[in-house]
């Protein structure tokens, strides 16, 4: 028996995605005890397992979904592989017709820079403030304060009532429903877990680049997470798991304000590790007891 599968409506130009979500916003919520819904999920395309479990989990949550598939210049500094960064439109939009996937109505909006920024580089950004300074901020200065303009930009021309992130970009995470709070922005921003391969490496379109050694040496970054102890013993751990690799932080932090916890803190707290393998930066977490 054949799979069904369902190709979305495919939007490039602004003008595009409003008549889409118009088309979404003229038909009925699947209850009739709530409201209608639209869900977005943003991408820099190269889709794997991992993104379309944002996407399954928007469908569950949303009668609409719209994935933006773009590749911000703004959270690139000119050292990192803007250029380079895979991009596959056609793969992309096949696998989002995959079962239980996006639907004929569902929007796949995949605009050019100017289309986003259509005067060029914006002049008024975003900023990530505190939590922007920290680990990614300090190996990509401006990088999240690039991530929460784009957001805030695509969350203006979607619409969306939910918008769903990965869990593996914890700081991209946080920072979002930082500025959704602070700036009363009308959507619920929901974490979606991380999706891991058989051999426990956490999905990542930058994992292309890896070779057959540097696979084997990027599972460091997972075995690292498993350290336990106290706070200084599982960092210990951790820089020492990861010692094949060229290691930019090991950071054990409060999830919410990514402040490090003390030497004597007992609790949950977040690990953090990012590594260079080869060329490939690639960055892990999970949530870690302390002290147990």
């Amino acid at each position: 028996m054949t799979t069904q599968t369902s190709t979305p409506t495919l939007a490039h130009t602004r003008d595009e995605l409003a008549a889409a979500l118009a088309e979404q916003d003229g038909r009925p919520a699947r209850g009739s005890s709530r409201p209608y819904r639209r869900a977005v999920v943003m991408t820099m395309g190269a889709l794997h397992a991992g993104h379309l479990s944002l996407v399954a989990r928007a469908r569950e949550l949303a009668d609409a979904v719209v994935v933006t598939i773009f590749v911000n210049p703004l959270q690139f500094s000119p050292s990192e592989d803007l250029a380079r960064y895979p991009r596959d439109l056609d793969r992309d939009v096949a696998l989002l017709s995959g079962p239980g996937l996006l639907r004929p109505e569902d929007v796949v909006f995949a605009p050019d820079p100017q289309v986003v920024y259509p005067d060029g580089d914006p002049v008024v950004r975003v900023s990530a403030g505190a939590i922007g300074d920290v680990l990614e901020g300090v190996s990509r200065p401006g990088h999240l304060d690039g991530v929460l303009t784009v957001v805030l930009k695509l969350l203006h021309l979607t619409r969306p009532d939910v918008a769903l992130f990965g869990a593996k970009d914890a700081q991209q995470l946080a920072a979002v429903r930082r500025m959704v709070r602070d700036l009363d922005v009308p959507v619920a921003v929901h974490g979606v877990p991380i999706v891991r391969d058989d051999d426990g490496i956490a999905l990542s379109s930058r994992n292309a680049y890896l070779g057959g050694e540097e696979r084997r040496r990027a599972l460091a970054l997972s075995r690292a997470l498993r350290a336990t102890g106290t706070a200084d013993q599982i960092r210990a751990a951790a820089r020492q798991a990861l010692q094949e690799t060229d290691v930019d932080y090991v950071a054990l932090v409060d999830p919410e304000t990514f402040a490090e916890v003390p030497a004597d803190f007992v609790g949950e707290a977040l690990l953090l590790v990012a590594a260079t393998v080869g060329t490939t930066r690639l960055i892990d977490n999970a949530l870690v007891e302390v002290g147990a």
